[in-house]
């Protein structure tokens, strides 16, 4: 009987209800954790103090389908999917290509882009070229004009596929986000945002 108390101690830590599902803490609290960096246009960046961009209105769209708010944080590149893994935040929507590598260590959403690292480079460089008033000239410094920051290094020709990276081991968190994307992919709502903000349909994979 002496060891009990530490075996009732332990209970907790061996019940499979002990890690609660992102799913369950994301609808408790009634908003989606989103970060980014916001500094990348046309994808997510600045006008004055209002964020912008197509990841931007992507991620309203999804939590108000998910039946919860937005809430996005501004961050850094050390800190995005180190903040995930963590736990800081729900998801990144930072156009991140999905790897192999990356696969290793988050659970991604279904693709909600689909484009090569040359195009997207083009339409960022056109972005910032056209709106040099609403950037400091640190931001124009930190994104030069090689291309887009997606967080891994690619072949400028080779598909990329943009998804949402988010806490391994959470299937119920993945059907809800995936059938919020389905959703505004079917009615035609991803595919006039992509055209809105990257001039290109990008809501399919490329030919």
């Amino acid at each position: 009987m002496r060891f009990l108390p530490g075996l009732l101690l332990l209970l907790p830590l061996l019940s499979p209800l002990a890690h609660a599902e992102l799913f369950d803490d994301v609808f408790d609290r009634g908003e989606l954790r989103i970060a980014l960096e916001a500094d990348t246009p046309p994808f997510n960046f600045k006008e004055g103090d209002k964020l912008t961009g197509f990841e931007v209105e992507l991620g309203e769209l999804l939590a108000r389908e998910m039946d919860v708010r937005a809430s996005f944080i501004t961050t850094d590149d050390s800190d995005l999917l180190p903040g995930v893994e963590s736990g800081k935040y729900d998801v990144a929507i930072n156009h991140i290509a999905v790897t192999a590598q990356l696969q290793d260590r988050f659970d991604f959403s279904v693709p909600y882009s689909y484009a090569n690292a040359q195009m997207l480079a083009k339409k960022q460089q056109k972005r910032l070229l056209g709106n040099l008033d609403t950037l400091t000239s640190s931001q124009f410094a930190a994104k030069p004009t090689e291309g887009v920051d997606l967080r891994n290094r690619v072949d400028a020709k080779a598909t990329l596929t943009l998804a949402i990276p988010f806490h391994k081991g959470n299937p119920a968190f993945k059907s809800s986000l995936d059938k919020a994307l389905e959703r505004i992919k079917a009615d035609g709502r991803l595919a006039a945002l992509s055209q809105k903000w990257l001039e290109a349909d990008t809501s399919k994979p490329t030919k």
